[in-house]
């Protein structure tokens, strides 16, 4: 059964910290590039940051490019999202995704953890 469980977020105040988790499990993480994405109230999800399976390379939305980090954990199946300088603007709900790279038909998500940030 394929599980992508997220944690780590909550209320944060403007310029603090946080850092989400997500671990996997069901499926050969290894073969997987993992995201995250973010969906605010009333907006489209849209794609926060990636890793690649097949060097670690990432990428990242412009609106977090210097704010966030994007790693993973090939032992312990997981991939964090360090969160930095956060703004009210970041407030979402966070989701993990994975993708198969060979076969992008086979992804799956996870169900989201919210992250506010407000004083």
């Amino acid at each position: 059964q394929v599980q992508l469980v997220e944690s780590g977020g909550g209320l944060v105040q403007p310029g603090g910290s946080l850092r989400l988790s997500c671990a996997a499990s069901g499926f050969f993480f290894s073969l997987y590039d993992m995201s995250w994405y973010r969906q605010a109230p009333g907006k489209e999800r849209e794609l926060v940051a990636v890793i690649s399976t097949a060097d670690g390379t990432t990428n990242y939305a412009g609106s977090v490019k210097g704010r966030f980090t994007i790693s993973r954990d090939t032992v312990k199946n997981t991939v964090y999202l360090q969160m930095n300088s956060l703004k009210p603007e970041d407030t979402a709900v966070y989701y993990c995704h994975a993708q198969l790279r060979s076969l992008p038909e086979y992804n799956y998500w996870g169900q989201g953890t919210q992250v506010t940030v407000s004083s």
